[in-house]
Parts: structure tokens; C-alpha cells; sequence
């Protein structure tokens, strides 16, 4: 068993930290100064986004939104394209699966 303290960890803005990562998922803790934003992007796999603490706004494909504080959970389909701001400073637990996804980079020949 691992555990870590999100509230407590030692995470700067523009550093994720990867908690954990093997073929079955990937969880990564991001910190984001207010106003930061992670601009309009994708991922290839599956992804759940929590907000650990601060707030945040999204925004995704079709002028489809969402914007909360601690225990805010959003998901996203592989390649489905969002861009995430911090309202204020946030701290957010991202996980994604599998890890790496189809398409994905590294899963290259």
C-alpha cells in the first residue's frame, strides 16, 4: 500500500509530481497559480480530475463548462480536448488510464 497527503505534499506550480505510474494508471498531482491555466489540450487516455483545494474553471469542446472547488470531479474521454484556468491558487489530483493510452507517444514503433 502507498499513501500520500495531497494537501500536505511539497508541489510548485509547473512541476507536477507523479505519484504513481504502471500500465493501469498514472496519478499525478498539479499545482496551478490563480490565474494559470493548462491551454486547450488532450490526453489519450482516459482522464478523472479532481480539485483537491483552490478553484478552477474548464472548459471543453461545444461550449460545454464547469467550475468548482475541493471535491469537484471531471472526467474526459481519451482525445477529448479542455483547457483548465485556476480561479485561484489549486491543487488538482489527475489520473489517468491506462497509462500510456492508444496513440500515445511513447506506445510508438
Amino acid at each position: 500500500m502507498q499513501s500520500w497527503n495531497l494537501n500536505e505534499m511539497d508541489v510548485a506550480p509547473g512541476s507536477p509530481q507523479v505519484l504513481d505510474s504502471e500500465s493501469e494508471g498514472r496519478a499525478i498531482v498539479i499545482a496551478l497559480a490563480a490565474g494559470e491555466s493548462l491551454s486547450e489540450h488532450q490526453v489519450h487516455e482516459k482522464a478523472w480530475l479532481v480539485v483537491v483545494g483552490g478553484e478552477i474553471e474548464i472548459s471543453g469542446p461545444d461550449d460545454d463548462s464547469a467550475s468548482g472547488g475541493p471535491g469537484l470531479l471531471t472526467t474526459f474521454d481519451p482525445n477529448e480536448r479542455h483547457a483548465i484556468t485556476a480561479a485561484s491558487d489549486a491543487r488538482l489530483l489527475l489520473v489517468l488510464s491506462p497509462w500510456p493510452g492508444e496513440g500515445h507517444p511513447s506506445r510508438r514503433d
